[in-house]
């Protein structure tokens, strides 16, 4: 069996990535280190309800956004959108018929791409 556990996002400010990941999408803090990380700049343990974890590494060099996606499954992709737009989250395209099913593709504060999804939405109109 393989199952991912946990990844690690290079971040400008972890500080900032942590409390943007925490207050809009609900991740739960494992751990931080504000002088841990690849690079001694501090990093924030994030987990997700499912348990994986996401390391927001804080670095000094440009952040290379785009070059990965990540998938977000959420209970409603609709109110989701609601409630982050409402909130002045910066949304790619709202919900939609996207290449991969239906949900709404967002950016966190580094630009990291991030597509969300729910069950319901993807049987009913991906």
């Amino acid at each position: 069996m393989v199952k991912l556990d946990h990844l690690a996002l290079p971040v400008s400010d972890w500080k900032a990535s942590r409390d943007w990941y925490v207050g809009n999408l609900g991740f739960h803090i494992e751990f931080e280190a504000p002088e841990g990380g690849s690079n001694g700049l501090g990093v924030a343990a994030l987990q997700d309800d499912g348990g994986l974890t996401v390391f927001l590494d804080q670095t000094h060099a440009p952040i290379q956004s785009g070059q990965a996606s990540y998938a977000l499954r959420v209970e409603d992709v609709d109110a989701a959108f609601a409630r982050l737009d409402a909130a002045g989250v910066r949304f790619i395209s709202g919900p939609a018929k996207q290449f991969w099913g239906y949900g709404a593709v967002l950016g966190d504060p580094d630009g990291h791409v991030l597509h969300l999804w729910d069950e319901a939405s993807m049987k009913a109109q991906g």
